[in-house]
């Protein structure tokens, strides 16, 4: 295995390729009793068209959800959600647009617990029976979703910012289209990515690395696969698809996301400095320090449910900032000046050092969760980076490229406002 050392952030991460492709990443803690074990492919929501033994598949929205809801079932007509609670360990399951990830945590019998994660992920077992039962449960999971207003405002904004790209898909997808899902379907998707070479293990705590990697090698299949072609849609235009976009629901105040569309940066490394600069920018420009969100929230524009953040995913990028305000176009206004202005005048140098010392310390705060260091590692392996060169990264980002840019993607073309408004303003 190979041992990296982050001296900055005092942390050790030992790493092993398998031969079956397989990444294994292992954080020793050996000072604490407690271990956490990320088990994930990069399989999610917006991978509905792929190529498997030579031909194109077009699979149901929500697909990849409903394989992870799925993948507990075992042969022997237990499931393995159980299994694993049964020990004490906390186990539980996600899938995002981009990803699938499996885990626990636990405090004793470790080892057996890896083992059930590897064996029920890697060995899947669907009827046509319990597909079909599983839609019951899902129909419902998804309605709640449709009647949750902040989760309607962040699915307008996706599909207000992008024609082409799979991201407007909704994870859950569609009681109607799930119910075009069935067993065989799920086993295309489990063959195409729950394959080793697809996937990866993280695992921290006091734990042999290399045991870790000897279970693996000896539960999961040998060999190696070459990677699934996806289909991700044609290219986007730089400019969103939609200016505007609103829906009425039974809210008290109008919930509003504005969204400014990003082109994602090339390679991994790019894409990470690129994310970290994102996020500095939104404080800057609109964060709780900023001379902004004082003048809005002062106003009454704006309350405490404000926020803003960058996001990515394969493909594509984009700043969001919502809350509730009853004036939703004077919020997209105000920021679209405040750019404005920062590309006229500058960022405050100050604000500017202060808010990246307040990124780099709560970065080196989230360490202190296994998840949160599984999670982060997961995903950087999967985008070709490395989250762990963030102090380096942070020292190399300067106040003139925060406002190149405010320069480059802050413009109304590329900017959308999506409005949840309630039932009273549309009568």
């Amino acid at each position: 295995m190979i041992k990296h050392t982050y001296e900055r952030i005092g942390e050790t991460l030992w790493e092993e390729t398998l031969e079956n492709g397989l990444r294994v990443y292992v954080f020793p803690k050996p000072d604490f009793g407690k271990c956490y074990a990320f088990f994930a492919t990069r399989y999610g929501g917006m991978d509905t068209r792929f190529q498997l033994n030579g031909q194109w598949l077009d699979t149901p929205m929500g697909i990849a959800h409903y394989l992870e809801h799925k993948m507990f079932d075992t042969p022997d007509g237990g499931n393995a959600l159980q299994k694993l609670s049964a020990t004490g360990a906390s186990p539980n399951a996600f899938t995002s647009s981009a990803i699938t990830g499996y885990h626990f945590e636990c405090t004793d019998l470790f080892w057996e617990n890896l083992r059930t994660l590897l064996e029920f992920v890697s060995v899947p077992y669907f009827t046509e029976e319990s597909v079909q039962k599983e839609q019951g449960i899902i129909g419902q999971e998804i309605r709640m979703m449709e009647d949750n207003p902040n989760r309607q405002s962040y699915r307008l904004l996706l599909e207000a910012l992008y024609q082409h790209h799979p991201i407007r898909n909704s994870v859950a997808g569609s009681v109607e289209s799930i119910a075009q899902i069935t067993a065989d379907t799920l086993y295309h998707c489990h063959e195409a990515f729950y394959t080793p070479s697809n996937m990866v293990l993280c695992v921290a705590g006091n734990v042999d690395p290399e045991r870790v990697c000897a279970m693996a090698r000896e539960i999961l299949p040998k060999e190696a696969k070459s990677a699934i072609p996806r289909d991700h849609g044609a290219d986007e235009p730089r400019e969103v698809f939609q200016q505007e976009s609103s829906k009425v629901m039974a809210v008290a105040a109008p919930l509003f996301q504005v969204g400014i569309k990003i082109q994602p940066a090339e390679d991994g490394a790019s894409q990470f400095c690129q994310k970290l600069l994102g996020d500095l920018v939104c404080e800057a420009l609109m964060g709780s320090s900023s001379p902004l969100y004082s003048r809005l929230y002062t106003q009454g524009v704006i309350n405490g449910s404000f926020y803003c953040c960058y996001m990515e995913y394969p493909g594509c990028a984009f700043l969001v900032a919502g809350g509730e305000s009853k004036s939703p176009e004077t919020v997209r206004d105000a920021i679209l000046e405040e750019a404005a202005r920062v590309v006229r005048e500058g960022l405050d140098d100050g604000l500017f050092t202060r808010l990246k010392k307040a990124a780099y310390g709560s970065f080196v705060r989230s360490l202190n969760s296994f998840e949160n260091l599984c999670v982060e590692q997961a995903q950087g392996y999967f985008d070709g980076q490395d989250p762990w060169t963030f102090p380096k990264v942070y020292d190399s980002i300067t106040r003139e490229d925060a406002e190149a840019f405010v320069r480059t993607w802050f413009r109304p073309e590329q900017t959308t406002l999506v409005v949840i408004r309630p039932e009273e303003e549309a009568q």
